[in-house]
């Protein structure tokens, strides 16, 4: 893989935006392990929130996504790969990143989980803010300015 296609990749797979419009995948292979990754997050998801019986379980799901995403980015950075295998690791890197963002929308299962939440949620809010602010965003950040040429 060239290096400008694995820039590409990287970029498609950093972008916030990334897991509109994609599903989450119905199996995947974590840790050595398939799992039906679409059917688990359905199960959890038909509730309001987790109940304290199924939040190890689902906690457990979330570090294992999580360290699979990781390792597969890897993969992309530093892997001797073709670009169409690191293809199919970003396509399947933005399904975890679909499943993760399902599952931690759903409701804590006690105040305090709440509030950690919320407080993350405002500083990822205040910093985002802030990296506008001093104009550390991208010139393509939505401000419009790019496109009219200035």
């Amino acid at each position: 893989m060239k290096d400008f296609e694995r820039k590409q990749l990287l970029e498609r797979i950093g972008r916030e935006s990334a897991t509109l419009g994609m599903d989450i995948p119905d199996e995947i292979e974590v840790q050595g392990e398939e799992i039906e990754l679409q059917s688990f997050v359905f199960e959890i998801k038909r509730r309001d929130t987790i109940p304290s019986g199924e939040r190890e379980r689902v906690d457990t799901a979330k570090r294992n996504l999580r360290r699979e995403r990781m390792e597969r980015k890897d993969r992309i950075e530093e892997g001797e790969i073709s670009y169409e295998e690191g293809d199919r690791l970003a396509n399947s890197i933005i399904g975890i990143d679909r499943a993760l963002e399902a599952l931690e929308q759903l409701g804590p299962a006690n105040i305090e989980q709440e509030q950690q939440v919320k407080e993350t949620a405002d500083k990822k809010r205040w910093m985002k803010f802030l990296k506008k602010a001093l104009g550390h965003e991208a010139a393509d950040s939505g401000t419009g300015r790019a496109s009219r040429g200035r």
